[in-house]
This record gives structure tokens, C-alpha cells and sequence, in this order.
């Protein structure tokens, strides 16, 4: 179980296939001997189980190992040495709930349409970067966009999120300069894909509902 609060971005080091599933090397900054093996780490949203753990080059690295369907529902198919992810422990009992309540388990990928950097300035016009914030319209896929409602909560990418707007299949989300600075959102961009967890409270509300 997570919070969807970021604590680590992480560094995909290599990706191994192996048959049905694929075996990926992730490098962070978490001290190696506080990750045991057997344990959940959230990679952009996915929760995937740590099955081996090093130092290597002076950071830590992390193996998992990503199944057939979590190659078919999330963005890790495409995850190549290089490529950024945020990271987040499983929570502990009496870690502080910063976010809302976060499975790791995708319920698939959505899209950026649109980002929008808005800013303050100073009395010369100059943009001041540090209060930089980002707007970012989302498609959902149809069958998920149900689930997400003016107010409520989204996971994208593993980052526990407000819904600002909702139109159809698309919403809207505004990220504070902090979590554009500390997360894999500072370099996203229209186009690209992100994984999607909807409200926990959601999914059960629709099915009691029989909706």
C-alpha cells in the first residue's frame, strides 16, 4: 500500500527479457540495506517486488521482475535503460498519510494533452522559475474516465493527485513547483503516456452500485 507521495526517482539501468516476464535494474538513492527482498516498491505507479539488491558505482540498485500483465497494462513495456521513474516505499504502519490511499496496481495508461507552465513575475517581466506550476489536461481512458471526478483523487505515474476539471474522458490536474521539482513531471510533456490508478473509494462505490 502506498500514499502516492513521492520520495525517489529512480534510474532504469537495464532490461532483460526473460520469456514471459522481464527483468529490470532500477538505481536510487535509497540505502541498499534498508530494502529487503521480497518488498514493494512503487516504480511510476506500479507496485513491483524487489527480488535482488546492490551497490553498484556507488549507488544502490534494485531488481524486479515485470509479468506479462504488467507489460500489457502499463507503461513498463516501454521502459528502456535511461529512462526516469518515481519511486515510493510501501507504507509502514504510523507513516503519516500524505496522499491518498494508493494500491500500485495500474488500471492502465492515459495520455498528456496538453501541459501549460504558469508562473509569477518579477517587475521586469522576467519569469520566476521557482514558482513555476503546471497544468496538464489528461485523457483517461473511456473505460476509466467514470472514475474520476472535480476533486477527487488520481494516481498518475505513482503521484497522488487533486482532479481540478472534468470533461468527458479528459481532466485536468495542477502540479505546485515542489512536485514538478522532486518527480519524473518536471520533463513530461504533451504525448507522453502515464500510468493511471483511480480512486480506490471510486472502483468499490461503482461496483456496490452495480454501475
Amino acid at each position: 500500500m502506498f500514499t502516492g507521495i513521492v520520495t525517489d526517482i529512480g534510474e532504469v539501468v537495464s532490461v532483460e527479457p526473460r520469456g514471459e516476464l522481464r527483468r529490470l535494474r532500477i538505481a536510487c538513492s535509497y540505502e541498499a540495506d534498508s530494502i529487503a527482498l521480497g518488498a514493494s516498491i512503487a516504480n511510476a505507479g506500479v507496485c513491483l517486488t524487489v527480488v535482488a539488491v546492490a551497490r553498484e558505482s556507488g549507488r544502490t540498485v534494485f531488481d524486479v521482475d515485470a509479468a506479462a500483465e504488467t507489460l500489457a497494462k502499463t507503461t513498463v513495456a516501454s521502459w528502456r535503460p535511461g529512462t526516469r521513474v518515481n519511486l515510493e516505499r510501501a507504507l509502514k504502519i504510523g507513516d503519516e498519510l500524505g496522499g491518498h490511499i494508493v494500491t500500485g496496481h495500474v488500471d492502465g495508461v492515459a495520455r498528456i494533452l496538453s501541459r501549460d507552465d504558469l508562473c509569477d513575475r518579477a517587475p521586469d517581466g522576467r519569469p520566476l522559475e521557482e514558482t513555476s506550476m503546471g497544468r496538464f489536461w489528461i485523457e483517461a481512458p473511456a473505460a476509466l474516465s467514470r472514475f474520476v471526478a472535480q476533486k477527487g483523487s488520481v494516481a498518475l505515474d505513482g503521484v497522488s493527485l487533486t482532479v481540478n476539471e472534468v470533461e468527458g474522458d479528459r481532466f485536468s490536474v495542477l502540479l505546485i513547483p515542489h512536485t514538478l521539482a522532486v518527480t519524473t513531471f518536471g520533463a513530461r510533456a504533451a504525448g507522453d503516456a502515464l500510468n493511471i490508478e483511480v480512486d480506490l473509494m471510486a472502483r468499490y462505490a461503482a461496483r456496490l452500485s452495480g454501475k
